[in-house]
């Protein structure tokens, strides 16, 4: 284990702002946390690091209020305390930004922001201060949002930026950032670091967690390292690798960050789009998939990569174009027909859109093809049932106690992996895989290329849809890039980079590759 070195710039003792001591945290069937300890210092980026499962969630769940411990003990600005609700860590000054999006629908950007903290005059909400307020912490941001829309009118990444500035606007002494860019771009993830700078300057203590470990060397001053619920490691960022980082996460160390391929694609076409439109949204949208290859769709947040997928899953109307697969042309209608035709879509928002997450593993794993394990006039065969589920949750290495635990318990991790499982047990000839990734250690990680690998190889049309630039280019044989609706050019992986790509995304005019 490391020392306890000052943050980056610090050359003064400064103020330990949290301490927890021996936190536990069981939950039935799981000990989540075991005997943890962990502490935060003023101005300082502190990075928890850990796989999917290693209790990182659950440590700053018990910090702000969501868990209470079972063991141990937490020092807040030098008094011991224990939170008894979100609500009281708050009013204490410590905010989280969840990993999994917490806002309201059917409320405008403005009113999530200051949920039950609105502005008031007299018994009345002081609208015109609420959006005025509200407008100063996105433009703290650097993005364009209308505080005025309501949130179901967000893409997922602009709502992680709405999480962003709702956290912001409480002024905390300590902010816990929770996989805060995982649906970020890389721009917008370097208008947050710049915001993350500001509030060390200013004294804030930030714990920071995500997957992403490159990042973590732009802003990171500590890294504290959890396995398995077990405290391992304490440095200063400066005295590890990245490589020491994911040998204590996982206990051995990883070569390769993507498997080699399997797969060895073809001029065959399986899947083609052509002239698909959706007024104001996307336009003339023409591309093919080959056989045995994994396509890429790159761009920047807008630029209409989800968009087109959802269309294709008939998720979302398409006001004109063509959809062919095996040679046959589809009329795709909703969801079901596309399912029906082979198409399968894991989406990039699991939680509102992947999983029934108050029901147990196994009828999440099984819902997409209940016919395949019922034995006539809608009766579930309950052992075909519990083997299907069995199969994939070995086949993903899900960690969970048992096949009926309910998926919200899970980790975010193991919830995609289930929404993988469930889409493989219905043996789709199209895959799209809309930020796979998102929120997924590094070990999960590999076993989830090497999943859309195999696909890929066994002739499954396979698209894959990444903010991470390293993804896209490492798992794809082609690249279609996206901006403003539309596909600028279509790359081969093997002759372009990231600055070739960002020249397309950012709508640059560039003699490349185009089309087909």
């Amino acid at each position: 284990m490391g020392g306890v070195p000052q943050p980056v710039g610090m050359t003064t003792p400064v103020a330990v702002l949290l301490k927890l001591d021996g936190v536990s945290k069981e939950f039935p069937g799981v000990k989540a946390l075991s005997g943890v300890s962990f502490d935060l210092r003023a101005g300082e980026v502190h990075a928890v690091c850990g796989e999917n499962g290693a209790g990182k969630s659950t440590l700053m769940k018990i910090i702000s209020g969501v868990y209470q411990p079972n063991a141990g003990t937490m020092t807040f600005k030098g008094e011991q305390i224990q939170f008894a609700s979100t609500l009281a860590s708050e009013a204490a000054g410590i905010a989280i930004i969840h990993q999994e999006l917490n806002l309201v629908p059917h409320l405008s950007v403005a009113e999530n922001i200051y949920l039950a903290r609105e502005p008031r005059r007299g018994f009345l909400v002081d609208r015109k201060k609420l959006f005025a307020d509200a407008r100063r912490c996105l433009d703290r941001l650097g993005v364009d949002i209308d505080p005025n829309v309501q949130v179901r009118t967000l893409s997922v990444a602009q709502c992680q930026m709405v999480e962003i500035a709702k956290a912001l606007s409480l002024d905390a002494t300590v902010l816990i950032m929770d996989e805060p860019t995982s649906s970020l771009t890389e721009q917008e993830a370097q208008l947050l670091f710049k915001v993350i700078r500001d509030l060390k300057r200013q004294g804030t203590g930030i714990i920071y967690i995500s997957h992403r470990l490159d990042e973590l060397v732009e802003i990171v001053d500590r890294v504290t390292v959890l396995r398995d619920g077990r405290y391992i490691s304490t440095d200063d960022f400066g005295a590890l690798t990245l490589d020491d980082i994911v040998a204590r996460m996982v206990g051995r160390s990883l070569e390769d960050k993507f498997p080699d391929p399997t797969r060895d694609p073809g001029e065959a076409v399986i899947f083609s789009a052509t002239g698909l439109t959706r007024r104001g949204v996307f336009s003339d949208i023409g591309f093919e998939i080959r056989r045995g290859e994994i396509l890429g769709f790159a761009g920047l947040m807008g630029a209409g990569r989800t968009e087109v997928a959802r269309a294709i899953f008939g998720a979302d109307p398409l006001d004109s174009g063509t959809i062919t697969l095996d040679g046959e042309q589809l009329k795709i209608t909703d969801p079901r027909s596309a399912i029906e035709a082979g198409i399968a879509y894991l989406s990039e928002d699991r939680k509102a859109q992947g999983l029934a997450v108050k029901m147990p593993v196994d009828a999440n794993l099984v819902m997409a093809r209940m016919e395949a394990v019922s034995s006539g006039l809608g009766v579930i065969d309950r052992r075909r049932h519990r083997d299907a589920s069995q199969r994939y949750v070995d086949l993903l290495n899900i960690r969970t106690p048992s096949l009926g635990q309910p998926v919200r318990l899970l980790s975010g991790g193991n919830q995609q992996k289930i929404i993988i499982g469930k889409w493989l047990f219905r043996e789709p000839r199209i895959m799209f895989f809309d930020e796979p990734t998102r929120g997924i250690d590094v070990g999960a990680k590999f076993a989830i290329y090497q999943i859309m690998d195999e696909l890929a190889a066994r002739g499954v049309g396979v698209v894959l849809i990444s903010s991470e630039l390293p993804e896209v280019l490492g798992m794809s044989d082609r690249i279609a890039v996206f901006h403003g609706g539309r596909i600028t050019a279509t790359l081969k992986t093997r002759d372009t980079s990231q600055e070739e790509i960002m020249h397309y995304a950012s709508g640059s005019s560039r003699r490349g590759e185009q089309g087909f």
